[in-house]
C-alpha cells in the first residue's frame, strides 16, 4: 500500500513538472544517495540507489574493487575477502554488494528534498530549452508581464521571453496584459535557465504573419521571394505565383484588403506594399518603386546600380518620405537605385551635348587661325556701316619698307573697342586750341605731304573730318 501511494505521488509530480517519469526517478535516486551518505555511509564509499519503476522497491548497493593489497578500505576489498563471496573473482574485478536501506533522519530527509528539487528544476530547464530551441525562427503568442526601459518581459507559457531595446518596434507602446505575436530570434542556455530572445521588429515576423493569414502562401501556390521592412513605418513584400492564372498580389491583399488589413492591425498600422516579383531586374525595380510610375530603368550590372527615370510629378512619390520608398525598394531588389526626373535627365543630356560641341568649335577656330583666315564674310561687311582706318609708314634710311594695315569692322564695334596702344596724331594734337578746322561735308580724301591719315568717325547725325593741315604748326 505504501509503495503504491509512493508511485502515485511520483507520477503526479512528473505530470506537474511536465517531465518524463524516468527523469523524476533519476532525481529521486540521486537525492536518496545524498541522504544515505549523510546518515550512514562515509563520503568516500561508492553507493548507489535503484528504484523499481513499477513496484517502487528501493535497493541500495555498494561497489568495491578487488585488490591483492588494498589501500583504500572504502573503495577496495582484498582478494581473500572477495573470494568468500565469489570464488571466481580476481584482482581488478568489481564486486557489488546489496545492503538494506537505512532509515534516514530529519536532516538527511531535508537534504534529500533539496537535492530532488534542484534535480527536478534542472531537468525542467533542460526540457524547456529543448522545446524552444526547436522554435527558433517561428512565431509564438505571449502576454506582456513587465515593461522596463531596457526590455519587455513576455509570458509565452512555460517560460518568459525578453524583447530587447533593439528588437522593439519604434512606434509601439507596450502595456501589461497586452497579447502579442513574437518572432523568436534566439534561445540561449544560461545559469538561470533558458533565455528566449524575441523580436517585434524582425522582417521575418512579417513573413510568418503572411504565411499564417494567407492560405495560398501556406500551401505553396504563392511564394514570398523578398521582404524589406522598416518596423513600425513601412514594408515591401515581393511575391510570385507558381501556378498560372493566379494573381499573387490579389491573393495577399484579399477582397477589399481584408487579408492584408489583419496583418496591418497586428503590426499597429504599419503600411505594407505587396509587389509582384519578376525575373527581369528592370521590371522588378519598376514594381518595387510602386506606387510611383516609372518611365525607364537603365542598369549597370558591373556596379549593381540602376538609373530610374520617372515623371516630374512622381519624383517625390518615388523617393518617399525621407527617402523611405527608394530605400525599401533598394533593399527589396538588391540594386542601388538612383532616381531622376524626366526634365532633369533631358537637361543633363543637353548640357552634355554642349560640352561635346564646344571643344569641336574651339578646334575649328584654331584650324582657321592656322590657315590665316581672319577676315569676316563679305556679306557681313556689306550689310553694316563700315569704318576704315589706314596707316602707312614712310620709307627712310634704316627703316623697314612701308607696312599697310587695314582693319574692317562695323562702326559700333569700332567705337566700343578698347583704345589702341598706338597713339595717332589725332590723339596727340586734339588738345590744341584754334588749330583745328571742322568741315561738315560729304566724305572727302585729303593727302598730306609726308603721310596720310584717314579717319572716319560716325555719329548719329553729324560727321566731322579732320585733315593734316589742321595739325601743322
Amino acid at each position: 500500500m505504501v509503495k503504491t501511494e509512493f508511485m502515485n505521488a511520483l507520477m503526479q509530480l512528473a505530470a506537474e513538472k511536465n517531465l518524463p517519469k524516468e527523469i523524476v526517478l533519476t532525481a529521486l535516486e540521486s537525492a536518496m544517495v545524498s541522504a544515505y551518505r549523510k546518515e550512514s555511509f562515509i563520503h568516500g564509499e561508492d553507493i548507489a540507489v535503484k528504484i523499481h519503476p513499477v513496484s517502487g522497491e528501493v535497493k541500495l548497493t555498494i561497489k568495491k574493487v578487488v585488490s591483492e593489497a588494498p589501500e583504500d578500505e572504502y573503495r577496495e576489498i582484498s582478494l581473500k575477502e572477495a573470494r568468500k563471496k565469489d570464488k571466481t573473482l580476481k584482482a581488478g574485478d568489481t564486486i557489488v554488494s546489496e545492503l538494506p536501506p537505512p532509515n534516514a533522519g530529519r536532516i538527511p530527509a531535508q537534504i534529500a528534498k533539496q537535492v530532488i528539487l534542484q534535480k527536478l528544476h534542472d531537468a525542467e530547464r533542460g526540457a524547456i530549452y529543448e522545446e524552444y530551441v526547436g522554435k527558433e525562427g517561428e512565431i509564438v503568442t505571449g502576454t506582456v508581464q513587465r515593461v522596463n526601459p531596457e526590455h519587455v518581459i513576455i509570458d509565452i507559457g512555460k517560460t518568459e521571453a525578453v524583447i530587447p531595446q533593439n528588437e522593439k518596434s519604434p512606434t509601439e507602446r507596450y502595456r501589461q496584459g497586452q497579447r502579442l505575436k513574437l518572432y523568436i530570434v534566439e534561445v540561449a542556455r544560461t545559469t538561470r535557465g533558458p533565455q528566449v530572445i524575441a523580436s517585434r521588429a524582425h522582417r521575418n515576423l512579417l513573413r510568418d504573419l503572411l504565411i499564417l493569414e494567407i492560405p495560398e502562401i501556406a500551401a505553396g501556390t504563392v511564394e514570398i521571394r523578398a521582404v524589406a521592412r522598416e518596423a513600425g513605418y513601412r514594408s515591401k513584400v515581393a511575391v510570385f505565383s507558381r501556378q498560372s492564372g493566379i494573381d499573387p498580389v490579389g491573393c495577399c491583399v484579399g477582397l477589399r484588403g481584408i487579408r492584408i488589413q489583419n496583418i496591418v492591425n497586428e503590426l499597429n498600422g504599419e503600411k505594407i506594399d505587396v509587389v509582384q516579383w519578376s525575373d527581369d531586374p528592370r521590371v522588378f525595380i519598376a514594381n518595387a518603386l510602386s506606387p510611383a510610375q516609372v518611365l525607364n530603368v537603365s542598369l549597370n550590372a558591373d556596379e549593381t546600380t540602376a538609373l530610374v527615370k520617372v515623371p516630374d510629378k512622381h519624383l517625390s512619390l518615388a523617393i518617399g518620405k525621407e527617402g523611405q520608398n527608394v530605400r525599401l525598394a533598394a533593399k527589396l531588389t538588391g540594386w542601388r537605385i538612383d532616381i531622376k526626373s524626366a526634365s532633369e535627365l533631358e537637361a543633363a543630356k543637353a548640357a552634355q551635348k554642349e560640352e561635346v560641341a564646344e571643344p569641336e568649335a574651339v578646334g575649328q577656330v584654331q584650324t582657321d587661325m592656322e590657315a590665316g583666315v581672319h577676315a569676316p564674310a563679305e556679306e557681313e561687311l556689306e550689310t553694316g556701316e563700315e569704318a576704315t582706318v589706314a596707316v602707312a609708314s614712310t620709307q627712310g634710311e634704316g627703316q623697314v619698307e612701308g607696312i599697310g594695315i587695314e582693319i574692317l569692322m562695323p562702326v559700333d564695334a569700332a567705337l566700343q573697342q578698347q583704345p589702341s596702344k598706338i597713339r595717332f596724331a589725332e590723339e596727340i594734337m586734339a588738345g590744341r586750341n584754334g588749330k583745328s578746322r571742322k568741315k561738315e561735308a560729304p566724305k572727302k580724301e585729303v593727302e598730306g605731304k609726308d603721310a596720310g591719315v584717314k579717319t572716319k568717325k560716325t555719329k548719329a547725325k553729324k560727321k566731322t573730318y579732320y585733315e593734316d593741315e589742321d595739325f601743322e604748326s
